[in-house]
């Protein structure tokens, strides 16, 4: 139907996360409509990012030195981890203005379905990290997605960590109803999980 050129822009914008076909098609005809430096600026930033970006050091998040921002802050406090699957959990989580601590980032959740076992993520390295850490880590938050997989994944690692760093409290998210959500909507696990994270009104 395309031009190669054109049909070659459509199949590798049809790879990224979230887009079909169509939009694909839309983005491809939105960056042939675009003035050339636009189109180049887009170009250099994706090369850029490929070239200069790396995983953190130390948490595994994404950097463009040997250490990420949040690990380089000295503000941040280096005995509270928060354990996340991805990079990307740490934006939302950053927006809320509530966690002062740092990070680490697993890489994905364990799924033995999938072929993801406890060594294809930076499980290994949390725990060396939390054991060997000075100042002495007090507390490591799990992040992990409410998923099938992020539950698995968070019970793996704290059950590993009860064993190895018994004095490290280990927390997991709150998770229950959301705000201005109507009960009538909400599943069983979440309705259970919002039973069991009940607390007292003050």
């Amino acid at each position: 139907m395309f031009a190669p050129p054109v049909q070659r822009l459509v199949t590798e914008l049809g790879k990224l996360p979230g887009i079909g076909q169509r939009t694909a098609q839309r983005l491809a005809f939105h960056i042939l409509g675009t003035d050339p430096e636009d189109a180049n600026a887009l170009a250099a930033a994706i090369r850029e990012v490929k070239e200069k970006i790396r995983p953190c050091e130390v948490c595994f998040n994404l950097a463009d030195e040997a250490r990420c921002r949040i690990c380089q802050d000295e503000r941040r406090d280096p005995a509270i981890i928060c354990v996340v699957e991805g990079p990307g959990d740490i934006v939302p989580i950053e927006r809320t203005h509530e966690f002062r601590g740092r990070y680490h980032v697993l890489g994905g959740a364990l799924s033995p379905i999938d072929g993801v076992d406890p060594e294809d993520l930076k499980v290994a390295e949390l725990y060396r990290r939390v054991s060997e850490s000075h100042p002495p880590v007090r507390e490591v938050v799990i992040a992990t997605n409410p998923t099938t997989t992020g539950e698995a994944t968070a019970h793996h690692i704290a059950a590993a960590l009860h064993e190895r760093t018994p004095d490290v409290a280990v927390t997991r998210l709150a998770s229950g109803l959301p705000v201005g959500g109507d009960l009538e909507y909400a599943d069983e696990v979440t309705l259970g999980r919002a039973f069991a994270g009940r607390r007292e009104i003050a």
